[in-house]
């Protein structure tokens, strides 16, 4: 399988987060992403926050910058 991403920077947010989150397996990924979500973002762990964060995933690894939207 290849190695998966999402990366907080590609997303806008008032705490400008940047941190990047890369796994071999999207069910690694995505608890990853549900702890960071929950413990830093403050949302909460539902099936909606889990589908949204798959959407999120990409292939590869993340780059070293990356281009950051405005909250």
């Amino acid at each position: 399988m290849a190695r998966q991403y999402i990366d907080c920077r590609e997303y806008p947010s008032e705490m400008n987060c940047s941190v990047a989150l890369c796994a071999d397996s999207a069910d690694e990924l995505l608890e990853a992403a549900v702890q960071h979500a929950v413990t830093v973002h403050k949302h909460q762990d539902s099936p909606e926050l889990r589908q949204q964060l798959r959407t999120m995933f990409k292939d590869g690894t993340p780059p070293m910058t990356a281009q950051r939207l405005a909250a």
